[in-house]
């Protein structure tokens, strides 16, 4: 255990000398170079996010290539340009951000020091924009561990002292875009307090009984999406440069959604099951069960962080009077094999088991 955390001290000092390094770097460049690596690094950002297949990017022509000698260093012309990607690799289904590694690995182990400067410097640029300028800035937040069963803390910590009110400021709303009535400033939309517990309240669809608070369920399965592009933005930057887990503003940012788009995945996966365990209950009113019944139950899975489904067989295809004791032993079957199912992780495990106990409660007395 000491070893393993010693190995772990070193990978986290090593990355935060490299993030030092390279922000030092940077910050030596003259402001006209500086400039030029941000719209460089801005072109790679948005290929990548965007899910392009093909980018093109220039080096400098001249670059600072140590902190010890501020003089500029020319880069041959014919050694600025460069591309990645292709049609080619689109068909093959290569990840460009995978190909753009490579390239850039390349260049920086170039024998002529200012490419392989300017080509990490390029790097450098293109993570910093996508961690600062294609991610929305959110709230100072706090969570903490449901219970000893998570290891990825997800509920919001309860401030004695927050006021209990939707104040229209800056810190509790945010400023609706779009055309405003000439005159009037912009339109500042408030959020309940418990939406205002979470890094991004904008994107808070349910409350912590599991009410919706978005417009629909439509809406709430939107901001969902939202917060896992947001996710993968994250995982993106990591992937061009490890070293990006040493900012603060990436660790703010990480922690903060992490947390949000967990609590709130498992509550889109709740009020699905309720809606299911509510349209059952409905059709067996109706004698409208009496040829078969399968379940797909969504879950939210917090290794992979997206909805995944179960799937579960109540009453096989034919005519079969429906009783709701098919429910409740097709779920005790499910949770036996999900209690054995490796591929999860406990957190994941619990969260489904609980979702399968809501139905087995819901038919146990029906």
């Amino acid at each position: 255990m000491i070893e393993t955390k010693t190995k772990q001290t070193t990978l986290s000092d090593h990355l935060t000398d490299e993030y030092r390094r390279q922000q030092s770097l940077f910050s030596a460049q003259p402001a006209i170079i500086q400039r030029f690596l941000e719209v460089q690094g801005k072109q790679i950002a948005e290929a990548i996010i965007d899910g392009g297949y093909q980018v093109s990017f220039s080096l400098p022509d001249r670059i600072i290539c140590t902190l010890e000698n501020e003089s500029l260093t020319i880069i041959p012309q014919n050694q600025r340009t460069h591309s990645v990607g292709g049609f080619i690799n689109r068909l093959r289904k290569e990840e460009l951000y995978k190909q753009l590694r490579h390239s850039l690995a390349e260049l920086e182990q170039s024998p002529n020091p200012a490419i392989s400067v300017a080509a990490s410097l390029l790097r450098h640029a293109a993570v910093l924009h996508m961690v600062y300028n294609m991610l929305p800035a959110g709230r100072s937040v706090t969570y903490k561990l449901e219970d000893n069963q998570e290891t990825i803390p997800s509920v919001p910590e309860y401030d004695s002292l927050e006021a209990e009110s939707a104040i229209t400021s800056e810190k509790d709303a945010i400023a609706e875009e779009g055309k405003n009535e000439e005159g009037r400033g912009e339109l500042l939309v408030p959020f309940v307090p418990y939406a205002r517990k979470f890094f991004l309240p904008q994107w808070v669809a349910f409350n912590e009984n599991g009410g919706i608070l978005a417009k629909s369920v439509e809406e709430a399965e939107a901001h969902v999406k939202s917060m896992q592009r947001f996710m993968e933005v994250l995982f993106l930057a990591v992937a061009l440069a490890p070293y990006i887990s040493a900012d603060d503003e990436y660790a703010k940012k990480r922690y903060g959604m992490l947390g949000q788009l967990i609590n709130q995945g498992r509550a889109l996966a709740v009020y699905h099951a309720r809606k299911m365990i509510a349209h059952i209950k409905e059709r067996a009113s109706s004698d409208n069960l009496n040829r078969g019944l399968s379940l797909s139950l969504p879950y939210f899975d917090d290794q992979e962080l997206r909805v995944d489904e179960t799937k579960l067989e109540v009453i096989p295809a034919g005519r079969i009077m429906f009783v709701p004791a098919f429910v409740v032993r097709a779920v005790r079957q499910e949770e036996m094999k999900i209690s054995q199912d490796t591929r999860l992780n406990k957190s994941t495990r619990k969260h489904l088991l609980s979702l399968l106990e809501l139905f087995e409660q819901a038919f146990e007395t029906a």
